[in-house]
């Protein structure tokens, strides 16, 4: 593993890796005209009987919840180098990264209004502020809080689970009820239209944004711990680390992960909120294992390149998910699906990489980094 001027090269490529990937789970909330149910199997019960929902379910169960818990964690390795940083020029903390979260909350957001509304963006500036006041306090107030944090997000799940089993045995009909507003809307509607319905539902549509707060707390304090393990380091500390999350995140993860595929959507919520984390850390120790072996590798440098832009990927991949399957622009959403799905998802991750290569000869950053940059200038000024 790579250090150059205190970047460590792997957390970049994770960084490219997981933001990317989120979009093979927002591809098909665009594709489906914002149906969510199209993200689990409540109402979609025998994905075997169409090569596209297996696709469909095949794909989910690779990104759905893991790349965004990978990004998660990943927020609290950021964050924790904020903190070091911090502690070496003899700041003070939170200080200026409370201003700076709350420029994350603003772009979120911008984000939530313009383009979509299952933006992440909000949540982590919240988040963000919250971890920032538990970590001055030290470690032992990082363990409690993760633990106080992990144990309640673990009690909510599980009495969803036991109440969607008990609803199932009981033979009720669970469903994410009548989605067909919302697909009229993005596939008829105008884009102001869409804005005006993000804002007139904005509590309703930001549910999931607080839902996550308290799973989000833990897996930010999670990539501070790993951060301090020294869980990324190119030495043999690092490697023993990366080599149990390999171990342990695939081994644990793909089996409780796979429970996607039972019919019914018992599982949906465990598994996207849950047990999706538990194999993001086996993707750690997998990219790790990789970049190990194939340091040349072509791909790692361009998601490395992705990584340092990652948040104008992140809003540019929507921009473009919006724009190609909504109606106000190509108007694909509902006409393909499965491989059709796929394939654009890979295109626009080809366009992402090529774009974010091309910018990065020209510039040091990406153009909304070098936006937030100029912000936080202006507030220290």
């Amino acid at each position: 593993m790579e250090v150059t001027r205190k970047r460590i090269r792997l957390l970049d490529i994770l960084r490219g890796f997981a933001v990317l990937g989120t979009l093979g789970t927002n591809i098909w909330i665009f594709a489906y005209l914002g149906d969510l149910s199209y993200l689990f199997t409540v109402d979609h019960n025998e994905w075997w009987a169409s090569f596209d929902d297996f696709i469909r379910l095949f794909i989910l169960f690779l990104a759905n919840g893991k790349l965004l818990g990978l990004l998660t964690i990943m927020f609290g390795v950021g964050l924790e180098m904020k903190y070091q940083q911090s502690l070496r020029r003899k700041t003070a903390w939170p200080g200026i990264y409370l201003w700076t979260s709350l420029i994350l909350c603003i772009e979120g957001l911008i984000h939530f209004i313009l383009v979509m509304e299952y933006d992440i963006l909000m949540s982590y500036g919240v988040t963000a502020m919250i971890v920032a006041f538990i970590v001055k306090r030290g470690d032992r107030a990082i363990k409690r809080a993760m633990i106080g944090m992990g144990s309640f997000h673990v009690i909510m799940i599980v009495l969803i689970l036991v109440s969607t089993i008990s609803a199932n045995l009981q033979g009720a009909n669970i469903s994410f009820g009548n989605m067909e507003e919302a697909v009229q809307l993005y596939k008829e509607g105008s884009w102001l239209a869409q804005v005006q319905y993000r804002i007139n539902h904005f509590i309703w549509l930001r549910g999931e944004a607080i839902f996550t707060i308290p799973m989000n707390i833990f897996l930010f304090l999670l990539g501070v711990t790993l951060m301090r393990k020294g869980a990324f380091s190119p030495d043999q500390i690092g490697r023993v680390w990366r080599s149990r999350m390999l171990k342990w995140g695939l081994v644990v993860g793909v089996p409780l992960n796979l429970l996607i595929f039972v019919p019914g959507g018992a599982f949906d919520f465990p598994v996207r909120y849950l047990f999706a984390p538990v194999l993001s850390l086996g993707y750690v120790g997998l990219i790790a294992w990789l970049v190990e072996r194939h340091q040349s590798f072509w791909l790692w440098h361009r998601l490395e390149q992705a990584g340092k832009m990652s948040l104008t990927c992140y809003v540019l991949q929507n921009i473009l998910g919006t724009t190609i399957f909504y109606g106000w622009g190509v108007g694909l959403g509902g006409k393909v699906e499965g491989f059709g799905v796929v394939l654009i998802w890979f295109l626009i991750v080809m366009f992402q990489l090529t774009f974010a290569s091309l910018w990065l000869k020209k510039f040091s950053f990406g153009p909304m980094e070098i936006a937030r940059k100029y912000a936080v200038r202006l507030i220290k000024v």
